[in-house]
């Protein structure tokens, strides 16, 4: 088989010929050319006249080992009827790029699984140029269609570099994947991802989960008016947690002698864990904590009493429990709670709607949480629209094809 054969079977491409293969140094340098004799428009990929021919350039191809794969080819200008004069099109190379498809494909995947570093590493190429396959990948192979249908979103604020600045994350709770991303946190931000949805597409939203950020509800019912507010039980229960660690440090500091402050050490975790999570010694510091301090213990049961409202499936009873809690929280006589039940007064409407419907930010922050781990991985990202791009690529429903081989069995 000649050699020619060898390298157009490896290179795996429809419609090119390689004409010659020769080694320069540790570089191995493969002639190739398109099968079609009339050059190609790369807009409309139609066949039109040569314009002129120029010198030939290179495409980065798989390397073998340390050796780097170079594909040359004198590219033609071709004059298009409709499109102008461009440098046509070849099957081997990726749009507007001097690297071939497969080989962006595997630096896009690689990109999805480790740390640009080791990308870098693996591939021999430059840090930027990582950031800049990443972009073209995604601009080819981004969903343009991802806000269409849009019924039941999820939002939700994503810190970066020492949690100084912030990117906001929208998902599509139908498909469970991250449709758009802007930077900031601000009601101005979410009137972006409005904007790009228009006012169409946004009158067919119908629930919107979220925190109870100011920001983000002042957006969306600005938008979308029509659409309810859902909010994430999980963020009412932070709020109930920290109210009880509120109070217990405030009885920490306010504790006259030593015995009475050693009674309370060692019981945070007790207070703010679930009850079917502790184990005997923090069962132990609560049955001890109810006679040593009413107050904290108090608190305690507000919590739970709080998350067992949550946790119902009867709206109706679940309205009426948290009226009767409120009244509670109000009287109790502890201010982290009677601040916790006006708030609770406030949106107690998105609250009762996360009972009725079920809906929670549990997907968005299951996909925050991805995207935490790809800003832990890079180090930090020095710009947003660099993080955007790896959390489009990572989460944004983008399916790659990279040159993998297929598994066998040992040799």
């Amino acid at each position: 088989m000649r050699i020619t054969t060898v390298f157009r079977r490896l290179l795996g491409v429809i419609s090119t010929s390689v004409e010659d293969v020769g080694l320069k140094g540790k570089e191995v340098v493969v002639d190739v050319k398109p099968r079609w004799r009339r050059p190609r428009c790369p807009k409309c990929g139609e066949a039109g006249t040569i314009h002129e021919t120029r010198e030939p350039r290179f495409w980065r191809d798989l390397a073998f080992g340390e050796t780097v794969t170079l594909l040359r080819y004198a590219a033609r200008r071709v004059a298009c009827e409709d499109c102008g004069v461009h440098v046509e099109a070849v099957p081997w190379a990726a749009p507007k790029s001097r690297f071939t498809r497969r080989m962006e494909e595997l630096v896009a995947y690689l990109a999805q699984q480790m740390s640009k570093t080791a990308v870098c590493k693996l591939t021999g190429i430059d840090w930027r140029t990582v950031g800049t396959v990443v972009e073209r990948i995604i601009g080819e192979k981004l969903d343009p269609t991802r806000l269409d249908d849009l019924t039941v979103i999820g939002v939700d604020e994503l810190s970066f570099r020492r949690h100084h600045n912030y990117v906001t994350v929208v998902v599509d709770h139908v498909r469970q994947r991250i449709v758009w991303v802007g930077e900031g946190k601000s009601s101005e931000t979410l009137g972006e991802f409005f904007k790009a949805l228009g006012a169409e597409r946004a009158k067919q939203l119908t629930h919107v989960t979220m925190d109870l950020s100011a920001a983000y509800r002042s957006s969306v019912t600005k938008h979308a008016p029509q659409a309810e507010l859902v909010f994430d039980r999980f963020h009412i229960q932070r709020l109930a947690s920290d109210a009880v660690d509120a109070v217990r440090r405030g009885e920490m500091r306010a504790a006259e002698s030593t015995d009475d402050a050693k009674a309370l050490k060692g019981t945070r975790w007790a207070l703010l864990k679930s009850p079917w999570n502790l184990n005997a010694t923090e069962t132990s510091k609560l049955a001890d904590l109810q006679r040593a301090n009413q107050r904290i213990f108090r608190a305690y049961l507000l919590k739970e009493g709080l998350a067992d409202i949550l946790r119902r499936r009867q709206p109706g009873v679940a309205a009426r429990e948290l009226r009767r809690w409120c009244d509670w929280a109000s009287r109790s006589r502890l201010k982290p709670f009677v601040k916790l039940s006006r708030t609770i007064k406030q949106f107690s409407a998105g609250i009762l709607a996360y009972i009725r419907t079920g809906l929670s930010n549990g997907p968005t922050e299951g996909l925050n949480n991805k995207t935490r781990l790809i800003t832990r991985r890079a180090y930090g990202f020095h710009s947003a629209h660099a993080l955007i791009a790896m959390i489009f690529l990572c989460c944004g429903g983008i399916t790659l094809s990279p040159p993998l081989p297929s598994p066998t069995g040992s040799p």
